[in-house]
């Protein structure tokens, strides 16, 4: 195999890094990182759904599959292209510290700001760019600006709750809201419209600087969704437009009593008679924004655990069988090769490897999984096959100092130091499970920043089942020291993976592929 297929890269969501008004976004920072990346040899960049959040915060309960968060948008940035007086940007919450999402929502009123400047400013080159963008993605972008406008008008409520005209999408009531209010949905389409040109900027640089990026979609929506108000057949809902089953998952290592999520479910059976045409466009969507896509809670494509609504936990949910095999196919048919990874965590059948196989995609695995039991589920690296993307850990699991800490048993410790090497510094653990993950024969090997700079339990992402205090860490701003390039760039050069690869090669080799 060539040497070019082995990467490494790094998990950090945008949220994550310094910038200013208290949460991370596509400004300097973001440069930053990836000349750190750059330096550090690290090939890949893999960030979270970029989508706007609802409850939670969490980037996996999305107001939109398909718009970006306005949260992400550099307000530097805006003021760099004229949008915004750098006045304006005077009293913000600077950088560093967790992400503060109250101080974040100060950013909206000057987004929109930025927006009516841009509406009222002489029509140049940039305004033809915004009609391009609107034309390009009308079939979402007008139902979006919509949802967004009359949610804020409504105090946030869900669309269900919605006077009843507006809720089920009278089209007398579509058309007044568009003659009432355009000022306010044009300022909602040249907000995406931002997004779309500062992600387009930060993903060319990452171009340049030869590192690609690894995109997330996450296989459910919101109930609160423009989704879900726009296209409510597409989903299992009563005559009154509720769910009458959710999404979960059934008790694991993460919850005794099972993950209820809340999402709607699918009704799989109306998406295949329409030719799985929201998925199509979703994928077509995230294929624009991504060089390399991982799929969600992949498990679900095959069968999903659905949850009675009414229930307060997972534990009576059922497994229910999902068409994942006729969507990829479609898929595959509309967009050709699929670049995607699969998530392939949780309670794994042979059917869910199976579906993974036949669509070539590398499946994921955990290193912290790999000594509880000795690695017979696979977790090890002596287990892997080639065809796979090893983690340290995920955004879902602890840090890996913070795991060896608080969660390894001493058993457990027993089982690392043996198949690790012993070490007499508890400091000690990171390092080794970083070599073990980049020397394995997994051709993508990811480390959350959270490993790079050895940090505690302190740092980590999410706690999977527990519904408040997720998604807030940031990195501080003098984090990125010099040595932890030097660091990774000499293991990257010795594991071999210090070379780029064109993300359509990260698959098995095309003879290995299975035909339809």
């Amino acid at each position: 195999m060539d040497r070019t297929q082995r990467i490494s890269g790094i998990l950090l969501h945008l949220t994550s890094l310094p910038s200013l008004g208290g949460i991370g976004d596509m400004g300097p920072a973001a440069y930053a990182f990836v000349d750190f990346l750059h330096g550090a040899k690290q090939r890949l960049w893999q960030v979270l759904p970029l989508s706007p959040v609802g409850y939670g915060n969490s980037p996996y309960a999305a107001l939109s599959a398909f718009a970006g968060n306005p949260l992400l948008i550099s307000l530097e940035k805006l003021a760099e292209d004229g949008w915004l007086p750098w006045e304006r940007l005077q009293g913000l919450t600077p950088a560093g510290g967790p992400v503060d999402f109250g101080a974040a929502e100060q950013k909206r009123h000057l987004l929109a700001e930025a927006a009516a400047h841009f509406l009222d400013a002489p029509k140049g080159q940039a305004w033809q760019l915004f009609e391009g963008f609107c034309e390009e993605h009308k079939d979402w972008l007008n139902d979006w600006v919509m949802y967004a406008v009359l949610r804020l008008r409504y105090d946030y409520a869900c669309w269900n709750d919605w006077p009843q005209e507006l809720a089920t999408r009278q089209p007398e009531a579509l058309a007044r809201l568009r003659a009432e209010s355009g000022r306010e949905l044009a300022i909602e389409q040249v907000i995406q419209f931002f997004f779309a040109h500062q992600w387009g900027q930060l993903l060319a640089y990452c171009h340049e600087r030869d590192v690609r990026v690894m995109g997330d979609v996450a296989i459910f929506v919101n109930y609160d969704s423009a989704d879900v108000w726009t296209h409510p057949k597409q989903f299992a809902l009563d005559k009154d437009l509720r769910p009458v089953e959710v999404s979960g998952v059934p008790p694991d290592y993460f919850s005794e009593t099972g993950q209820k999520w809340g999402n709607p479910l699918y009704d799989w059976e109306a998406m295949e008679k329409d030719g799985f045409s929201w998925w199509v466009d979703r994928a077509r969507r995230a294929t624009q924004l991504y060089d390399l896509i991982r799929l969600d809670h992949f498990r679900g494509f095959e069968a999903y655990w659905s949850v009675p609504a009414k229930d307060e936990t997972a534990i009576n949910g059922q497994w229910v069988e999902a068409p994942g095999d006729a969507l990829f196919t479609v898929l595959r048919r509309e967009l050709g090769s699929l670049p995607f990874v699969a998530e392939d965590l949780g309670m794994i059948t042979p059917e869910v490897d199976a579906l993974r196989m036949k669509f070539d995609m590398p499946g994921m695995k955990i290193l912290q999984f790999g000594f509880g039991d000795r690695g017979a589920h696979g977790y090890l690296p002596h287990l892997y096959e080639e065809n796979s993307v090893v983690y340290t850990g995920t955004h879902d699991n602890n840090t890996t100092l913070g795991w060896w800490l608080e969660n390894v048993g001493d058993e457990e410790k027993q089982h690392v130091q043996t198949y690790l090497g012993g070490f007499t510094h508890d400091a000690q653990i990171v390092w080794a499970m970083i070599r073990a993950a980049e020397a394995s024969i997994s051709r993508i090997c990811i480390l959350p920043l959270q490993d790079v700079l050895h940090l505690g339990s302190s740092a980590r992402m999410n706690t999977p089942a527990l519904p408040d205090g997720n998604w807030s860490w940031r990195y501080e701003p003098d984090a990125l020291h010099p040595d932890f390039v030097r660091q990774l760039a000499a293991l990257m050069e010795m594991t071999d993976r210090d070379g780029w690869v064109d993300p359509e090669t990260l698959g098995p080799p095309e003879e290995q592929g299975t035909e339809d």
